[in-house]
């Protein structure tokens, strides 16, 4: 039977919270490592977990990743969370081998940009605790941003975002730490936020529920 979400498993680490979170804004859920039960899911989410280099590499070699892409093709929405927002573009330069020697990881690609590290001589990085979201103006006409303020505050914790080669159609929100970075992107089917809205108190919450409702439409 088809799930009505499926959270993408990829082996890094603990997804419950995700799916304890969607079960409470009332989805029919499950998580799930198998590309076939992704590939039939009303609504995908790629939680944010592990590395960028790690991430790819077991979602190209376990289906998961052929799944997800095909997936978004046929229009099923689609949530990316922290390092699930990352992995949706070109590349990134988060690696822990030296696999790449133009220092570049392929990701998704989904959409067109590259994620690279925050650097900082004056901040400490990673960047941890609570950050505002800024909407731009198509943030303000986003399903996903649905009854969340301008200013809102969302829970960070990353080391890695968005560079200034995405795309500005696509930026919804961006917050400010290091450097002012794309926190939640959006095209067609697929939403993006680099925040974690499980840890993100009624804010959190009512992204996840606004995100339900665009799966059931």
């Amino acid at each position: 039977m088809a799930h009505e979400i499926v959270v993408v498993d990829y082996h890094k680490g603990n997804l419950l919270s995700v799916a304890r979170s969607m079960s409470t804004v009332g989805a029919d859920v499950v998580v799930s490592d198998d590309p076939k039960t992704i590939a039939e899911a009303q609504g995908i989410i790629l939680p944010g977990v592990g590395s960028f280099e790690d991430a790819m590499s077991y979602m190209r070699c376990s289906g998961q990743a052929d799944a997800v892409v095909r997936s978004i093709e046929r229009g099923v929405p689609f949530l990316g969370i922290c390092l699930g927002q990352q992995l949706l573009f070109t590349r990134g330069t988060e690696l822990t081998t030296e696999a790449w020697g133009n220092g570049w990881v392929p990701g998704l690609g989904i959409l067109d940009g590259s994620v690279t590290r925050l650097e900082s001589t004056r901040l400490k990085v990673p960047h941890v605790g609570w950050n505002q979201l800024h909407l731009t103006e198509q943030g303000r006409q986003c399903p996903l941003f649905v009854d969340v303020p301008e200013g809102s505050n969302v829970y960070f914790t990353h080391s890695y975002a968005v560079d200034s080669d995405v795309d500005e159609s696509i930026v919804i929100a961006r917050t400010h730490y290091t450097r002012s970075f794309a926190s939640a992107v959006w095209h067609k089917n697929v939403f993006g936020v680099q925040f974690h809205p499980e840890k993100s108190s009624a804010t959190g919450m009512r992204i996840l529920s606004n995100f339900l409702g665009y799966v059931r439409g």
